[in-house]
């Protein structure tokens, strides 16, 4: 009986948790596409100055240097939220305006990066929260942090089945045998059962106060033909060497960035993010909406200016988050691939790009993904969301070849 009782407590607390995470994430991306738009339209229209924004973008830039001078470096990366949780078992919730107030600042300002990162490590720390105010949930606050993580991702990319496997997926036999221990089953019940609430709360949010996200479209369904089979030959090393530059800049900008003084650095970012919204947008914000409209244009441009674009949102994602303006890099690296996979649809296939585009953008992403997560499964779930099912075995293989290509070596593991 005892148990049955704390089974359906941990169900309701679940389920509860799922609610608020829901609430949480749809109430900080609402806020994020409000005041994007106050300052990178009404503003402009209301003062008659284009580049009024640019001096947001300088004194947002040193608020977030000083929060990090006194705080820390937040928000910080998915893998490191997840990476204490598993070490240390617990994650501190106490900076947490701090984490809002850092991950909200860039998406706002413009630079090239996604809200997963800052909104798993606010959803983390409620959790910790609410495991040290409630007596219950205390034993097992490691557990609903995972699930906080699952419907966080579950949410940001619309695929409940991406958050479960982007944590779980790699992971098992890692659980640690703490006192509130449970089966895969069982943690996949409670996954579903958050996800299910969250998605219930962000629904009746939408319908009430609109959309807060619209999440990245997705390519209409062209049959692959033998022409696009062959030129994956091509796709996938092109994929692998978009993954080497991606942490070529990952090294250098984080290199330049330890020499610099934080303040000044956060400054740079912000008045850099800012100039660049202003001359090159397509490049910029987490990548979504600008990847909507190039779906439907990619064919007006060259295939140099294509590629162009994937080079600059890798580098200025790159140099946002080691410069201080931090977010996840999720959203701009699918963007990126995109981009190269339409230039080399363009490329190759000049009479009917638009029929070859989708598939060469799935083996792309697909690879870059892939090497960069490591979880060819949860890599296959989230692509579907842009790209049509008849390229799920390309896109799984593809993130196989990635994850199996470039699996991390002793040195980058010591």
């Amino acid at each position: 009986m005892t148990r049955i009782v704390n089974d359906a407590k941990i169900m309701v607390l679940t389920a509860l948790l799922g609610s608020a995470a829901g609430l949480v994430i749809w109430c900080f991306l609402k806020a994020v596409s409000i005041c994007s738009v106050f300052l990178w339209e009404k503003i402009p229209d209301i003062t008659g100055i284009s580049f009024i924004p640019l001096v947001f973008c300088v004194l947002f830039g040193l608020a977030v240097g000083v929060l990090h001078r006194k705080y820390g470096d937040y928000p910080e990366e998915l893998s490191e939220v997840m990476g204490k949780i598993k070490k240390d078992k617990y994650y501190d919730y106490h900076p947490i305006a701090v984490m809002m107030i850092c991950a909200f600042f860039p998406l706002v300002l413009g630079a090239s990066v996604g809200p997963e990162a800052g909104l798993t490590g606010i959803v983390a720390a409620l959790c910790y929260w609410i495991g040290d105010n409630v007596s219950f949930a205390k034993s097992n606050a490691a557990m609903f942090s995972e699930i906080g993580e699952t419907v966080t991702l579950g949410q940001l990319f619309h695929s409940p089945l991406f958050g479960i496997l982007a944590v779980e997926e790699g992971d098992e036999g890692s659980d640690e045998g703490g006192k509130a221990s449970l089966s895969r089953g069982n943690k996949l019940l409670l996954y579903g059962i958050s996800a299910g609430t969250g998605f219930l709360v962000v629904g009746l949010m939408n319908r009430l106060l609109g959309p807060a996200m619209e999440g990245f479209p997705s390519f209409s369904g062209v049959a692959p033909v033998k022409e696009d089979y062959f030129s994956a030959l091509i796709y996938i090393p092109v994929g692998l060497i978009v993954f080497l530059f991606f942490e070529l800049c990952e090294k250098l900008t984080a290199k330049i960035a330890g020499k610099t003084p934080v303040v000044i650095r956060e400054v740079i970012s912000g008045t850099l993010a800012g100039i660049m919204v202003l001359i090159f947008p397509v490049a910029m914000f987490s990548g979504e909406e600008e990847m909507a409209e190039m779906m439907g244009t990619f064919t007006a441009y060259t295939p140099l200016f294509l590629a162009g674009i994937c080079i600059v949102k890798i580098l200025m994602t790159t140099f946002c988050i080691n410069f201080g303006m931090k977010g996840g890099h999720f959203f701009p690296l699918i963007f990126s691939c995109t981009s190269m996979g339409m230039a080399l649809s363009t490329l190759i296939f000049t009479s009917d790009p638009m029929s070859h585009a989708a598939f060469a953008a799935a083996t792309v992403t697909a690879t870059v993904l892939g090497a960069q997560i490591k979880k060819p499964f949860a890599v296959s779930l989230l692509l579907l969301l842009c790209f049509p099912l008849n390229t799920l075995f390309w896109i799984f293989f593809c993130a196989a070849v990635g994850a199996r290509v470039m699996k991390p070596r002793p040195s980058d593991a010591a």
